[in-house]
């Protein structure tokens, strides 16, 4: 059975830094392209970044590039998301999400993941 387990959201000011891991367990996790994806209050759950089966490749969305970095480590079933500089606006329940497949390109489509993390909160103060 999968199970994606988050940590690592919290709050922080304006301008810190924060990473989150998502731990997979159940698969082999290094068969499957990830994402992060995030929902603030009275929003819809947006995409944040995605990373390819091999972490050869990664997409971003335009309102986290040059702050954000996703990364995984295949051999400790895990998958990061770095966020520096972050804003009020950053300000979010943070979503990991695996595919069921592999995938040569990162994907951005929420309807292209499968299982999902029960989320963590990042809050940003100004």
């Amino acid at each position: 059975q999968v199970q994606l387990v988050e940590s690592g959201g919290g709050l922080v000011q304006a301008g810190g830094s924060l990473r989150l891991s998502c731990t997979d367990s159940g698969r082999t996790f290094s068969n499957y392209n990830m994402g992060w994806f995030r929902q603030a209050p009275g929003k819809e759950r947006e995409f944040v970044a995605a990373i390819s089966w091999s972490g050869g490749s990664t997409k971003y969305a335009d309102s986290v590039k040059g702050r954000f970095t996703i990364s995984r480590d295949n051999a400790r079933n895990t998958v990061y998301l770095q966020m520096n500089s972050l804003k009020p606006e950053d300000t979010a329940v943070y979503y990991c999400a695996a595919a069921s497949f592999r995938a040569a390109q990162p994907m951005v489509d929420t309807t292209n993941y499968v299982y999902w993390g029960q989320g963590t909160q990042v809050t940003v103060s100004s």
